[in-house]
């Protein structure tokens, strides 16, 4: 495998380990269902790139707690058991070091957090990854299982 190729599959499984925890957060705190009814903007019973990417920036604008264009590992952690359970997180839950390290992956200017444009690029890879018919659109069922791929993944 050429060094290029090996970079690129790095790249995307740590992409798909931010966004399945970022996704997952938002998916699992209701049904794929009416999360896929959501996306669907437009109601024609699959989602588009821009549907999904309009969403996908409504969940970081909802996660950006202190609405500075960055997400931290706290404001992560925080949204993902808020997600889970409707509450705040207790002390010590879900680390910040995972968190930390799953921003890492994504954090292009290595900076420490994900601006809107490395969430925006993450949740694009995303959607690639979740599209295997390859037809620029995501079905329900696409989601569904794309969703149990990259939660599992997202959660070692």
């Amino acid at each position: 495998m050429s060094s290029k190729l090996k970079r690129y599959v790095g790249f995307s499984f740590g992409a798909a380990g931010v966004c399945g925890f970022v996704l997952s957060s938002v998916v699992l705190a209701g049904d794929v269902e009416t999360k896929f009814e959501e996306m669907d903007a437009n109601g024609d019973g699959r989602v588009s790139p821009d549907e999904h990417t309009s969403w996908a920036s409504r969940m970081f604008e909802r996660m950006d707690a202190n609405r500075d264009g960055k997400l931290t590992a706290t404001e992560m952690t925080s949204a993902h058991h808020k997600a889970l359970t409707g509450k705040a997180p207790p002390k010590g839950e879900m680390t910040q070091a995972e968190a930390a390290a799953k921003i890492k992956k994504f954090d292009t200017n290595g900076d420490g957090v994900l601006t809107a444009d490395e969430f925006d690029a993450a949740a694009h890879l995303m959607f690639e990854m979740m599209d295997t018919d390859h037809d620029s659109y995501l079905s329900s069922a696409e989601l569904k299982a794309g969703q149990q791929k990259y939660m599992h993944k997202s959660s070692k």
